[in-house]
């Protein structure tokens, strides 16, 4: 994913959503704001939080340049997706929690040892 992608479109297209197809972007765009709340909660993008709230909003807007936060799309992705699409296979579900238990702990990790936050 490119820097300066739209958010919503490239969680969408992860998604297997077409770009233009775009019935599921409010409930999509609410749970990406969730996965950014909860990211503001371990420390990383700005102090004050950030949301969406259409496909203006990119990738760069909230990491600005940081290469070390990388994992926060992945992050987000699969935040949406349990939250979007939750698997029906409780060993995918199970596997898709740790990822995401694991994410928050690389990504907190990541700001307290090197203060960087992605702003």
């Amino acid at each position: 994913m490119d820097m300066n992608e739209s958010i919503l479109i490239s969680i969408k297209k992860m998604l297997g959503i077409e770009e233009n197809y775009t019935h599921f972007d409010p409930d999509i765009i609410m749970h990406i704001n969730t996965a950014f709340m909860v990211l503001t909660q371990l420390g990383v993008g700005p102090a004050e939080g950030f949301t969406i709230q259409d496909d203006l909003a990119t990738w760069s807007d909230f990491l600005a340049e940081s290469v070390r936060l990388e994992s926060v799309k992945s992050y987000i992705l699969l935040r949406v997706k349990m939250l979007f699409d939750p698997p029906l296979s409780a060993a995918v579900m199970e596997s898709m929690k740790q990822m995401i238990s694991e994410f928050e702990w690389r990504l907190n990790l990541e700001v307290e040892t090197t203060g960087e936050k992605g702003e």
